[in-house]
C-alpha cells in the first residue's frame, strides 16, 4: 500500500503549537494550495488542506514558519472519525507531515511584502486568518 502526499502552498495563518498531556509537541496549520488545472477564462481554484506535525517537526515548523509563507510538505493522508459535542459523527481528513521545507527564500518573502507596500495578500487578511465576506453575498453555493 502507498500513502504519500507532497504539497506546496502558503500558510493561511501562523502555525499553532501545542503540547499533549505527555509533553509531546504537535503543530497544526492550513495550507492554501492552488489546483494545477484551470479552465480557460476561469480563476484558479484553491484547496485549503489541514496539516499536523509532531515532535521535532512540530518544533521546527513553529519556530520557522509564519502566515503567508510558501512551504512544501511531505507526509501521509490521515482520516479521523470523531464525535462532536452534539453526538454527531464527523470525519476529518488531514496530512500528517513527516517533512516540512522552505519553498521560498527570505529574500522572496521580503520582496513580496515590499512590492505590495507591506501588504501580504496571504499574510494580512482582514480579521486575522479569516476571510472577509463579499458585500451582498448570500452564502449560497453556485452549484
Amino acid at each position: 500500500m502507498l500513502n504519500k502526499a507532497i504539497l506546496m502552498g502558503r500558510l493561511t495563518a501562523d502555525p499553532e503549537l501545542r503540547k499533549t498531556p505527555n509533553g509531546i509537541s504537535v503543530v497544526t496549520f492550513t495550507l492554501a494550495v492552488n489546483r494545477s488545472f484551470t479552465r480557460t477564462g476561469e480563476q484558479p481554484q484553491t484547496d485549503f488542506i489541514d496539516i499536523v506535525a509532531w515532535r521535532n517537526t512540530a518544533e521546527f515548523v513553529s519556530r520557522n514558519f509564519a502566515k503567508g509563507q510558501l512551504v512544501a510538505v511531505e507526509g501521509q493522508i490521515q482520516v479521523r472519525n470523531w464525535e462532536d459535542k452534539n453526538g454527531q459523527k464527523r470525519k476529518s481528513v488531514e496530512v500528517v507531515a513527516s517533512e516540512v521545507y522552505f519553498a521560498e527564500s527570505k529574500r522572496d518573502t521580503a520582496a513580496r511584502r515590499e512590492s505590495t507596500g507591506g501588504y501580504d495578500p496571504m499574510g494580512d487578511l482582514p480579521g486575522g486568518n479569516e476571510f472577509a465576506a463579499l458585500p451582498g453575498d448570500d452564502n449560497e453555493l453556485p452549484f
